[in-house]
């Protein structure tokens, strides 16, 4: 969100008021730092072993209380979290519009992933515009029934927030990734496993697959940055652990995890940005799911979808892994995700939707 942000407060006449809602404080507060950026208010809305229904209340009960202190004239949510559901149907409930950034997305298994793909189809339902990524995800949304004038294909901010990294933060990067023990070479691998649905034998799945690559290739580095989850965090820890040529840090801050997808031979995740980000950079990606919403960069060979079978993973990995680096490199001129100029076409269809005087707009980080 952060181009975007930058874009709308670009307007003089524009008021953009940023709510975190603290759903991952830790990883949230690293972006907004590197970005420059400081939310206007935070929900503060964690706490440890709560449910989806009590993360959901928290983060209703505080919007609604931001809803009574300030005047919006619309909010702007993007993807598919539980943040961005409250932050629509909060905005629903005040009857001020909402506006879907990253709509559109699908993958029609409410299941896979869970609970994402129920709460961004709950999102179109409500919102008012529709910035969809891509072609494919528009054409979701105009079968759901959505008005042809209300949808959009922007391409991703993801995209643009990529290209918008300055080389001295790279250069910066690398340097903190020195640190960490890690320094670039074309023998690195980097692993994301975070997702609620690999949670339990899937994701012990996916590390023991990891186990055996560690294993086959020892002089390729294995680099997983493990998300604060403790359910993530405690398994992968005590798998991975020890491992000589497993790297295992905490969340990355935005610099560093570009870093890592400019130079990696591949990439192991169930993330659904970095599906979008590691195709920029040439990389190979192997997506740990057995669904994704973005089957554009399957189509287009950008990515594989192998789900969480061992001997699967294992066996599409070697593959990448036998070759020397620049054999396995990708044509990013086939990337589908967007060329970087999602926020500005945003911004641009936004003006034309309310009055310029004075407007206020809420974004949810």
């Amino acid at each position: 969100m952060a181009p975007l942000i930058f874009r709308l407060r670009n307007n003089a006449s524009n008021r953009v008021f940023v709510c975190n809602t603290g759903q991952q404080s830790e990883l949230s507060a690293q972006a907004l730092g590197y970005f420059g950026l400081s939310a206007d208010c935070n929900l503060d809305s964690m706490r440890h072993g709560q449910t989806l229904e009590e993360v959901q209340g928290r983060i209703m009960a505080g919007l609604a209380d931001l809803h009574r202190n300030q005047a919006f004239d619309a909010v702007i949510v993007q993807g598919d979290t539980i943040s961005a559901f409250c932050g629509a149907l909060s905005g629903f409930y005040q009857r001020v519009p909402v506006f879907h950034v990253e709509a559109g997305l699908r993958s029609y298994n409410l299941d896979e992933p869970f609970p994402e793909e129920g709460l961004r189809q709950l999102i179109s339902r409500i919102a008012s515009l529709h910035f969809a990524p891509t072609e494919k995800s528009r054409q979701h949304l105009l079968h759901e029934g959505i008005a042809e004038d209300a949808v959009y294909v922007t391409g991703n901010t993801v995209i643009d927030a990529l290209y918008s990294l300055p080389e001295a933060a790279l250069g910066a990067a690398y340097g903190k990734l020195a640190e960490l023990g890690i320094e670039p070479h074309d023998k690195i691998v980097l692993l994301t496993a975070h997702r609620r649905e690999n949670h339990g034998q899937r994701l012990h799945d996916i590390i023991g697959g990891v186990l055996e690559l560690a294993g086959r290739w020892p002089d390729h580095q294995f680099i997983c940055p493990v998300h604060p989850n403790p359910k993530v965090h405690d398994t992968i820890y005590a798998a991975l652990g020890g491992i000589r040529n497993v790297t295992l840090t905490k969340p990355l801050d935005y610099p560093e995890l570009v870093a890592i997808l400019k130079i990696a031979k591949l990439v192991l995740t169930d993330s659904g940005g970095i599906q979008e980000e590691a195709p920029c950079f040439g990389s190979p990606v192997l997506v740990l799911r057995h669904e994704t919403e973005r089957m554009e960069g399957i189509a287009a060979g950008m990515a594989k979808l192998v789900g969480t079978d061992r001997d699967v993973i294992v066996a599409e990995a070697n593959s990448i892994l036998g070759v020397d680096k620049s054999a396995s490199r990708l044509d990013v001129s086939r990337n589908p995700y967007g060329q970087g100029q999602a926020a500005s076409t945003i911004e641009s269809i936004l003006g034309k939707y309310w009055p310029v005087d004075d407007s206020k707009v809420v974004e949810d980080a």
